[in-house]
């Protein structure tokens, strides 16, 4: 499923629909205020957004899991596990669990460090601190009232910014940006451009730069790929194989977390051949496809760049000294 049209503009649709974002706003104080949170005993990292859909938190995340272990902790990932079918608390085997039981964004975390999915956050940070973490960092969870977070940083994708600014489902946003800038510690803001309401932000939310860097980029410069991507915002994938040097000869969409069938690889597959051209996917969407059906694929691999890292390194080590 794609993000509706008229989620970027405010006009007639997002007004009729505005009755409604009062009702998912009523429900969501409803949930707080039955909702008792609790703390893990250890630092709470968490990495969401304000608005639905894919803006950069699982490569935010893994950027604080380098952070956090060149500090000398032991962090571990939690997340809700979306999209798999275990409730959890369970622990993510990157050798044994697929995405249709875990979910694809845990499995891509567990390969860069442990990864627990739950669907009750707060069990999940226990259990990661029984299993020896003394740092916790949530994958998405910024409006989840059952864990207390000590730190937490709203991702934003400067292309897409808040949309129209409305809550669901008039716009984009799981909040009033009001609310969710009493919630974070800073902005991380993801590409080149600058949304109009980055400007008009109180001096006290920081805003951190950064962009997506392709770490394999030399495996496609140059080469022919038929590009199949079943995320949130796939242009942003294709723009990244564009800038490692990739001549795309075909594009594919497919819906976020889509799970792809034996004969819709088959047919990528067949497309790829008659191209002359390689299989090209997201890690995600790698994550996804049993690993009998991953020969032959090949993923774009991608990190975070801050333009200051040393920003990001100061208020995590803040936190940290305040226990």
């Amino acid at each position: 499923m794609r993000d509706p049209e008229f989620w970027q503009h405010d006009g007639v649709i997002s007004k009729l629909l505005s009755p409604l974002s009062a009702a998912w706003r009523a429900g969501t104080c409803f949930r707080k205020l039955t909702t008792t949170p609790r703390h893990p005993g250890c630092p709470v990292f968490c990495v969401g957004n304000f608005t639905v859909g894919g803006a950069g938190k699982t490569p935010t995340a893994v950027a604080l899991y380098n952070l956090l272990t060149s500090l000398g902790r032991t962090p571990h990932f939690v997340s809700r596990g979306y999209g798999g079918s275990l409730e959890g608390p369970h622990r993510v085997n990157p050798g044994v669990d697929t995405a249709d039981k875990v979910g694809d964004e845990p499995l891509l975390l567990a390969q860069h460090g442990p990864a627990w999915i739950s669907r009750n956050r707060a069990l999940g940070a226990e259990m990661a601190v029984d299993g020896g973490a003394n740092a916790i960092i949530l994958d998405d969870g910024l409006q989840n009232p059952t864990l207390i977070k000590d730190c937490s940083f709203a991702v934003i994708d400067s292309n897409y910014g808040i949309g129209n600014g409305r809550v669901m489902p008039a716009g984009p946003m799981r909040e009033p940006l009001i609310s969710g800038l009493e919630k974070v510690r800073a902005i991380i803001l993801i590409g080149d451009k600058t949304p109009d309401f980055i400007t008009r932000l109180p001096a006290s939310v920081p805003v951190l730069r950064a962009s997506i860097e392709a770490i394999n980029a030399s495996d496609f410069n140059q080469s022919r790929v038929l590009a199949f991507a079943g995320i949130g915002q796939p242009s942003k994938f294709y723009d990244s194989l564009r800038k490692a040097g990739a001549q795309i000869i075909q594009t594919r969409d497919f819906s976020d977390h889509h799970p792809f069938t034996a004969q819709e690889l088959g047919d990528l597959r067949a497309e790829a051949a008659r191209l002359d051209a390689k299989l090209v996917t997201t890690q995600k969407d790698l994550m996804r496809l049993p690993l009998r059906d991953r020969d032959g694929i090949s993923s774009l691999d991608i990190r975070l760049v801050f333009e200051a890292p040393d920003q990001l390194a100061k208020i995590v080590t803040s936190v940290l000294a305040d226990g």
